[in-house]
């Protein structure tokens, strides 16, 4: 890979062109982090609670704009959901999902 700076070009644009994805992920991987250490989580809840709520981060932040907010607040969104952890934006998506089934 050394060898073909044609990937590195690709690699680099590609990483620049979802940057702000990646940040949005990595804000609330550590939201929740610092989160689950100041009320006193076990390390059980840190290990599988800190990247499933930066992986929802990544996944809110492309959807913000699904909702008619704009782009940028994706990263605002993504800190929400290391704010409040991944019970709580199960339990908000699946009322907002049972609300759109009754209105259908």
């Amino acid at each position: 890979m050394p060898d073909r700076p044609e990937t590195w070009a690709w690699l680099i644009a590609w990483v620049q062109q979802h940057f702000p994805a990646f940040y949005a992920g990595a804000l609330a991987f550590f939201v929740a982090f610092w989160r689950i250490i100041y009320t006193g989580g076990r390390l059980r809840q840190l290990a599988i609670e800190t990247p499933l709520c930066g992986l929802l981060g990544v996944g809110v932040h492309y959807g913000a704009e699904f909702i008619g907010a704009p782009a940028s607040a994706g990263t605002f969104f993504a800190c929400v959901v290391g704010l409040l952890g991944v019970e709580t934006s199960r339990a908000a998506a699946r009322r907002a999902l049972e609300k759109k089934v009754e209105q259908l």
